[in-house]
């Protein structure tokens, strides 16, 4: 899995160079960590043949969880980049939000 590197300062020629503060970066890593084991432990409950009312309890925590990270990740593009880009008129950056949002809540 690649990972992005968001701790460059604030340039708008668009590659995407917003700042995350660096803990909220580590909250955010170690909530996907998390995340992705559960989701592993989900998958070895399928192979061992576990109830299917216990899959999916876990599998709509999982999905808690996401939603979850994914809030706290769109706050603070919101807090920070999004404010940056109403400041300085910046569309382009506005446009890709409404996007992702558009495929966040199909």
């Amino acid at each position: 899995m690649s990972e992005h590197t968001h701790d460059h300062a604030h340039t708008h020629d668009h590659d995407h160079t917003h700042t995350h503060t660096h803990e909220n970066k580590k909250a955010v890593m170690n909530r996907l960590a998390r995340i992705i084991g559960h989701l592993q432990s989900v998958r070895t409950m399928v192979e061992n043949d576990r109830d299917c009312s216990e899959v999916l309890i876990q599998l709509s925590a999982v999905s808690s969880a996401v939603n979850s990270v994914s809030r706290v990740i769109l706050k603070e593009h919101l807090s920070t980049c999004i404010v940056d880009a109403a400041r300085e008129g910046d569309m382009e950056t506005i446009e890709e939000l409404n996007a992702a949002i558009d495929k966040f809540m199909k």
